[in-house]
């Protein structure tokens, strides 16, 4: 027996203003077997977690250039 999905949560590459994203909503709408698209409004939790993601990449790109691969960082 195979999983059946219920839905897809699609995560946009960047922040979209309200009144630009007519086209996306739109195109979404056009995919087979969609019932309901309903956007995600961006707030202070998201900048926070994308910060936090950022930093983090950040911080394990410099221990990569510093101390090469198969290293962990500060060690």
């Amino acid at each position: 027996m195979t999983d059946r999905h219920a839905a897809y949560l699609v995560i946009l590459e960047d922040d979209i203003r309200d009144d630009d994203a007519a086209g996306v909503i739109g195109a979404l709408w056009h995919v087979k077997g969609v019932a309901s698209v309903e956007p995600v409004v961006s707030s202070y939790e998201f900048a926070v977690a994308r910060t936090r993601r950022d930093t983090a990449w950040r911080n394990a790109l410099l221990a990569l250039a510093k101390d090469g691969p198969g290293q962990e960082a500060g060690q």
